[in-house]
């Protein structure tokens, strides 16, 4: 059982349309939702006018806001002012300590499980960096052992319905050959909200696959999502809260120019 979202050029016209067929569902939610992006660098920003309406919408709930879910996969001011792999350091020694003040097991960063993957001996594992190392290496034949975990069954199993990790594992792949060669990233999830998180989710896994291609030198390619429980928000939110939000984008998408 799965429910195929069409395949979508961008971020927003994925999300918009992810909504609308979970929306449609009974009960507001479906299990095994997939949805393939063909550029998830477009329309990734707040410059976008759905992403500014989906993001002040958060902003009015007390929610995330799109930046910040952006940011817990990959924190992409932080690269940018620092490189890398300057800003792993820096991520660690400055970011971490402030959110683990409280001396939670889970800071809320997908992107700490990235690059420091407890082990039983030895220091923790940075993920990011050995893939990009296998992938520019010309001697490593494995093409489909570039894996990221971020599900950690010792921190995350427990009898709470709510809170700790929903991104579970994601997967590189490298298509094609030569100079054609592009980079593409699925990654799957255990159960994900598609009004507060699914957007910025998008976003923060878009900019990820960017800096491991680029990193790697191979182009960016697209992006694929398994939801294996995807629901609309009516548990958080009333409809009467969520529709004209939806009806807003709907509206700034039918403004926007055509090509």
């Amino acid at each position: 059982m799965y429910l195929p979202v069409p395949p979508q050029p961008d971020c927003v016209s994925a999300w918009r349309e992810a909504v609308a067929l979970v929306d449609a569902r009974p009960g507001h939610h479906d299990f095994n939702v997939v949805i393939d992006i063909a550029d998830p660098l477009a329309r990734a920003s707040l410059a976008d006018p759905v992403v500014a309406t989906v993001d002040a919408f958060h902003d009015k709930h007390g929610a995330k806001r799109i930046e910040t879910v952006a940011n817990t996969i990959f924190p992409a001011g932080l690269y940018r002012r620092h490189g890398s792999p300057l800003f792993f350091d820096r991520f660690r020694d400055n970011v971490l300590p402030k959110v683990r003040a409280k001396g939670d097991r889970w800071s809320g960063y997908y992107f700490e499980r990235m690059m420091q993957l407890p082990q039983l001996k030895g220091d923790p594992i940075n993920q990011l960096t050995d893939i990009i190392r296998r992938l520019k290496d010309p001697a490593v034949g494995a093409l489909n052992k570039f894996e990221l975990s971020v599900f950690d069954p010792a921190r995350d199993v427990d009898d709470s319905p709510y809170g700790g990790q929903c991104l579970s594992f994601a997967s590189f792949k490298p298509i094609g050959s030569g100079g054609e060669r592009k980079l593409a990233l699925t990654a799957m999830y255990r159960n994900h909200y598609y009004i507060e998180k699914l957007l910025g989710n998008l976003i923060g896994l878009g900019r990820l696959l960017q800096f491991v291609a680029e990193e790697s030198g191979l182009t960016v390619g697209s992006l694929t999502i398994l939801s294996t429980h995807a629901k609309v928000d009516t548990d958080k939110w009333n409809r009467a809260d969520i529709m004209p939000m939806l009806a807003a984008c709907d509206q700034a998408i039918a403004q926007m120019p055509t090509s």
